[in-house]
Formats: structure tokens, C-alpha cells, sequence
């Protein structure tokens, strides 16, 4: 099998999930991460699916699924764990054109989701093209202990100055070259030893303002995060 690595768009689109125990319960909190509109299809559901149904963030349906439930959705996961289901669902779901996951059936897959780590704005994905999940997720916790908050915050950061830069820079290639400056920048080192002063000091080399500027309450936000990680 061959898959292409995508970042999917799901903001306010229809997602229907298929099950609602522990698996159907990571694929839902991920969708409400990314802000798709979630519709899940089962009989009981965990505590958690239970609390989100009930504060009205997800849609619930509280039977079992057919196969016309599918239809309309932009994008299906299926985590009954009932194999006659599944294959009716991707039959269903192939016929209609509509990407389909089937948890741990990578066969009956149109697409597969990868182990993520998340730092903000910045998403690793691991994929071992369903070969070896557990593997996937060996690297996503090594990566994790590389990748920390720090990156989340210098993104932060680099969005703000591309915003800024856009609004006052006419020249491309000019914004170009001060936003590649800031990358490659001790930016992350700074902010992962918080040391603001440093990393105004490099905001206002690569962009010519400071931190404040682009991003107001940066450095506040980045104090408190820092308290909140130490242990009292």
C-alpha cells in the first residue's frame, strides 16, 4: 500500500466516528482539537464521550450504525470493533467516496491516522503505513521528550511576526528573509531557558520590533506557563 502524508482541513466539517469506547474516544478528542463538527454513532459511550455529548460538543446518536449513516460526512472512523460492520462501512464509504479509517484494519483503510505529537501549532505525524503501531508509538514518545512547549511558544512567536511582517512588509522577499532569520535563530533555546530578554533581543534582530509589539502578553503567557511547570 502507498499513502500520501496530508494535513487535513476539518475545521466546522462533518465527521461521523463510529463507536464509543477508549478508541472511538482518542479519534474524537483529536477532532475537537482540530475543530471538525463530530457526530458519533453508538449505544454507550465512555465517560468522557458522555460528558462531551451532554455539553453539546459532540452530536451523539445513541443506536447502532448502518450503513447509510456514512452519507454526507467528509471524513469516517470506524471504532466498533464489529468486523461484519466495518466492512459493510467501508464498502459503503468507498462507494460514496468518502475517506474511511477503520481501527486496526489497515486493509479495509482508505486512509490511515498517524501517531501525532502536538506542540501547538507545530504536528509531528509518525506512520509506519500500518506495519507497526506500537513502533509508531515508541517514536512519538522519543519525539515528545525532544520536541517540547518551548517549540509551541517560538510558534507562537513566528506566527505573530508573519501576521505583523504581512501588514507593514511589501516586500516579499524581504519578509522572506526576516522570518528564515528568526527560524534559524537560538529563538526555541531562549524561550525552553526563559530567558525573555534574549529572546526579544533576537525578535528585534530578525523582524526589527520587539516581542511585545507582535505579540502582546507573550511574555506573560510565557511566565505563567513556566510557573505552572513547577513542581510546588
Amino acid at each position: 500500500m502507498g499513502y500520501l502524508p496530508v494535513f487535513l482541513d476539518v475545521t466546522r466539517r462533518p465527521v461521523l466516528v463510529v463507536g464509543g469506547g477508549p478508541i472511538a474516544e482518542r479519534k474524537v478528542l483529536a477532532l475537537l482539537d482540530a475543530e471538525a463538527d463530530v457526530t458519533l454513532v453508538s449505544p454507550s459511550l465512555t465517560d468522557t464521550l458522555s460528558q462531551l455529548a451532554a455539553g453539546g460538543r459532540i452530536h451523539h446518536l445513541r443506536r447502532r450504525c448502518v450503513v447509510g449513516d456514512v452519507d454526507g460526512y467528509a471524513l469516517v472512523y470506524a471504532c466498533a470493533g464489529d468486523r461484519a460492520l466495518d466492512q459493510q462501512l467501508a464498502t459503503g464509504a468507498r462507494a460514496l467516496g468518502i475517506p474511511i479509517n477503520i481501527a486496526d484494519d489497515p486493509e479495509l483503510c482508505t486512509f490511515i491516522a498517524p501517531s501525532v505529537v502536538r506542540r501547538g501549532d507545530l504536528q509531528i505525524a509518525v506512520s509506519t503505513s500500518g506495519a507497526g503501531p506500537a513502533l509508531a508509538r515508541r517514536l512519538r514518545e522519543q519525539l515528545e521528550r525532544e520536541f517540547g512547549e518551548e517549540y509551541a511558544s517560538a510558534l507562537e512567536l513566528m506566527r505573530a511576526a508573519r501576521v505583523w511582517l504581512k501588514e507593514r512588509e511589501r516586500d516579499g522577499a524581504v519578509r522572506a528573509r526576516k522570518l528564515e532569520r528568526l527560524a534559524r535563530s537560538n529563538l526555541i533555546l531562549t524561550i525552553s531557558r526563559g530567558d525573555i530578554e534574549a529572546a526579544n533581543e533576537i525578535v528585534i534582530d530578525a523582524v526589527g520590533v520587539d516581542i511585545e509589539s507582535i505579540c502582546p502578553g507573550f511574555a506573560a503567557r510565557l511566565l505563567g506557563l513556566q510557573s505552572a511547570q513547577i513542581p510546588g
